[in-house]
């Protein structure tokens, strides 16, 4: 019996590369059908097992177009899909593309042990974009079941199941550049799901600023990826950027990342990855996760564009990052720091190529007091703040700096950063009460925080996040870089924020803790405290959690504004703490 062997998509291309100037994503799959290259997916060990060209997938799309049409769907009717990194998500997403349906990409299940609780999410999500047909793995199948019960439904159930349906011969109506090109809630959106709407024309004008002003793709780029498909940094990042640009996909799934992290540098070292992207935590569990032997197995000099985004830049997560593979051949001027959101499609602003992470050292007190960025003293002991320049925004686009009544601030005064653009969404579905508090006059209120100068764009954090007390602004992961001074505390093991106690705020700090012996518990709560009373002047009250208490979003980032809720909410009980009498916190808090 001869064996058979599967062989990746390749990086070249004898197509002439178009840097995705189509005007909708069918357009851009239909031309690049006509090359060699596509997605290739990897199991957790990096072996190969289904490569993905995209002549395949258009064929596949087409079809899957066609058992859509069937079901009776409706042009504008939402397709929700368990985004799993494999096959199955792109035919289904690119069928919708070719039928005038909209996909919805539906987060994966990251844990185990929270069933009812990624049911109740799943439901929530289906109710809020109305979905008519729900498409799920076949590990996943049951959680959707559960979760689509309530629902009238076209239809319900995984892959198999829907490649049994009957496909329709009517001709296909390819989605229009003014049609929404897909519905993606943003990963914070737990609680109240947000699905921010992006027509054809708005990520199609996203895609050609990242790939051209933002990447400087090239011909013979190839594209590494563990980032979730349902999260925007995975979906039009490396998903349809790298195919409105004709290169090829190399995936890990994020669960598999999450388990084994060097086999994302593994792969990307094996196939000669060019391009990619991880928020700070992706660098930060590959230092830590490193073992002896590792570095021979990687050569990582093909790696030219190390993109740093999703959350605000740790520079000392990079630092060791880079100091730890530097021996493997990576190069620190590969850092991209970007700054982008959902609601924007994905990319706002890049820092010039091939420069690596550029830090401004800001005076904390003053920044606390006034709000301003006023460099530090090269010379004087002051408290620093560090920040990354994120760059300049992409051709087209514009970045104010606005006051809490919305007027434009000067250089280096932090206020709440706005966008306006073409990649700026047309609204959150269904939702025109949060559409107008964040868009006025084409301007997109981000949320977040930060200051501009000649060199670019500087995020200081988000602005529901930030800490005021006693008349200053703290940040709070001015707070949270503070306690990775203490040994055994690293980042993502730690969150800070404000919540009342006795008619005033006070400063709490959640730390997640393996110390399980009392004196050693009580000797780590009193130093954190001492040096926050002593480096930043207030009273916290710290809290030690059981590992892997700390709530995420469905991206991985650590949700200040869930684990606050739950701390008030009852007492942190569903943190994992023991009641009162027996837990354990600071005795510095008001």
């Amino acid at each position: 019996m001869t064996e058979l062997y599967i062989t990746k998509t390749s990086t070249r291309n004898p197509l002439p590369q178009r840097l995705a100037d189509f005007t909708t994503l069918a357009e851009a799959l239909d031309y690049a059908a006509q090359g060699v290259t596509g997605y290739n997916f990897h199991d957790g060990r990096g072996r190969l097992i289904a490569p993905l060209r995209y002549a395949e997938l258009r064929q596949r799309a087409l079809a899957a177009a066609y058992r859509l049409c069937r079901l009776g769907l409706k042009r504008g009717d939402k397709v929700a899909i368990i985004a799993d990194t494999s096959p199955l998500f792109m035919e289904i997403f690119y069928g919708c593309q070719y039928a005038g349906f909209v996909p919805v990409p539906l987060p994966i299940n990251m844990s185990l042990g929270n069933h009812a609780s990624y049911v109740e999410r799943l439901a929530r999500l289906l109710r809020s974009c109305e979905a008519r047909v729900a498409i799920a793995p076949a590990e996943m199948q049951s959680f959707l079941t559960e979760a689509g019960s309530e629902f009238e439904l076209l239809f319900s159930g995984d892959g198999e199941a829907f490649h049994r349906l009957d496909a329709n011969v009517q001709p296909l109506e390819p989605s229009r550049p003014d049609e929404l090109a897909y519905l993606q809630y943003t990963s914070g959106s737990t609680g109240f799901p947000r699905g921010v709407m992006i027509d054809q024309a708005t990520v199609m004008a996203n895609l050609r600023g990242i790939v051209t002003h933002g990447l400087g793709v090239r011909p013979d780029d190839r594209c590494v990826s563990w980032l979730p498909f349902y999260h925007d940094m995975g979906l039009v990042g490396f998903v349809l950027g790298p195919m409105a640009s004709q290169l090829s996909v190399d995936y890990l799934g994020a669960r598999e990342f999450a388990m084994r992290p060097m086999q994302w540098l593994a792969l990307l070292s094996r196939n000669r990855g060019t391009i990619a992207f991880a928020p700070p935590f992706g660098y930060d569990i590959c230092a830590r996760r490193l073992r002896s032997g590792d570095l021979e197995r990687l050569d990582l000099s093909s790696w030219r564009v190390a993109g740093v985004g999703a959350e605000p830049v740790r520079t000392d997560v990079l630092e060791r990052f880079a100091e730890c593979f530097a021996p493997a051949g990576f190069d620190s001027q590969a850092f991209l720091p970007c700054y982008g959101l959902a609601e924007c499609s994905l990319a706002v602003s890049f820092a010039p190529l091939g420069q690596g992470i550029a830090v401004e050292r800001i005076d904390r007190a003053h920044l606390e007091h006034h709000a301003h960025a006023r460099p530090a003293s090269a010379c004087g002991d002051m408290a620093v703040t560090r920040f990354v320049n994120c760059g300049h925004a992409l051709p087209g686009h514009d970045i104010v700096i606005r006051d809490q009544q919305g007027q434009p601030l000067p250089e280096r005064a932090v206020g709440r950063v706005t966008v306006r653009g073409p990649s700026v969404m047309s609204g959150y579905f269904q939702n025109p009460e949060k559409t107008s508090k964040v868009l006025r006059d084409g301007w997109l209120d981000t949320g977040d925080l930060g200051y501009l100068t000649p060199e670019g764009l500087f995020i200081t954090g988000r602005h529901r996040d930030l800490i005021f007390v006693n008349g200053r602004n703290i940040w709070p992961e001015d707070l949270e870089h503070l306690a990775g001074r203490c040994q055994g505390i690293r980042h993502g093991d730690v969150v800070a924020f404000t919540a009342a106690a006795e008619d005033e705020e006070a400063v709490v700090m959640l730390v997640q803790c393996h110390l399980s012996d009392a004196q050693r518990r009580r000797d780590l709560v009193n130093e954190l405290t001492s040096l926050i009373r002593s480096d930043f002047g207030v009273a916290c009250r710290v809290v030690l959690l059981p590992p892997r208490s700390l709530p995420r979003t469905s991206s991985g980032k650590l949700s200040r504004s869930e684990a606050c809720r739950r701390y008030l909410q009852d007492g942190g009980e569903s943190l994992g703490l023991a009641p009162p009498a027996a837990s354990l916190t600071g005795t510095g808090a008001p």
